[in-house]
């Protein structure tokens, strides 16, 4: 039988890092037109899909939920696109996708493996929220609580998957969704406090780059498929 053809990951992460610098050059500042968010935004997220759909080694159960939070991720990536009216559409659909990270990430490893990992997590959510919380409107507060509590819970399983994890080919990618987590939660802290509180230098350079990183991160996570 002969071997399907997938996309070189090299290729892909080199599309991925131009698709993503042009999406910073046409944001808020940048020095490029306006409209290359709208097309180049939607494409990075898009060309992670492809890397993390080539990736067909690992538990069928992550890969099919590491799958479904990107495409959500995709959706509130076009929703921010119209950062006042799309943004609720966006925090709900970036919810979701951090709940199908959680399912992803407890294939192998039960919810709330370690709880040091939670409870770190916890403290250091709860230090953002009482920085951010003056600043956020009364009509958002409940879904941005609602968004934190999943946004933390998805970084803490990662945490939790990669420090209960045994020695082995599992625990580089356990690695690799750990500081997903840790990356997506330090994208959506400066992407709240631009939006709420002050607004950042370069903030589209800051936001975007460690949310992109975050998701090639938990894409890596998935196992190759095996040679041969």
């Amino acid at each position: 039988m002969p071997r399907t053809l997938s996309p070189d990951p090299r290729w892909l992460f080199l599309a991925v890092v131009i698709s993503a610098a042009l999406t910073i050059a046409g944001g808020s500042g940048g020095p490029g037109p306006g409209w290359l968010p709208w097309v180049f935004k939607p494409l990075t997220t898009l060309l992670v899909i492809a890397y993390a759909a080539t990736r067909a080694g690992d538990v069928p159960r992550r890969r099919r939920w590491v799958l479904a939070g990107l495409a959500w991720s995709l959706a509130g990536d076009v929703a921010l696109l119209w950062p006042q009216s799309g943004f609720i559409f966006g925090l709900v659909s970036f919810l979701i996708a951090h709940l199908c990270y959680v399912v992803a990430f407890t294939a192998t490893t039960r919810f709330g493996a370690s709880p040091s990992a939670f409870a770190t997590y916890a403290v250091v959510s709860a230090a953002i929220l009482s920085q951010l919380w003056p600043h956020v409107p009364a009509g958002l507060r409940l879904p941005v609580l609602a968004y934190v509590v999943c946004l933390a819970a998805m970084a803490a399983q990662a945490a939790a998957w990669w420090w209960t994890c045994p020695p082995g080919s599992g625990r580089r990618g356990a690695g690799l969704a750990a500081v997903g987590g840790a990356l997506f939660l330090a994208s959506d802290t400066l992407l709240a406090f631009n939006k709420f509180a002050e607004p950042l230098p370069l903030a589209s350079l800051w936001v975007l780059s460690t949310y992109w990183s975050a998701q090639w991160c938990i894409a890596s996570a998935l196992r190759p498929r095996a040679a041969g």
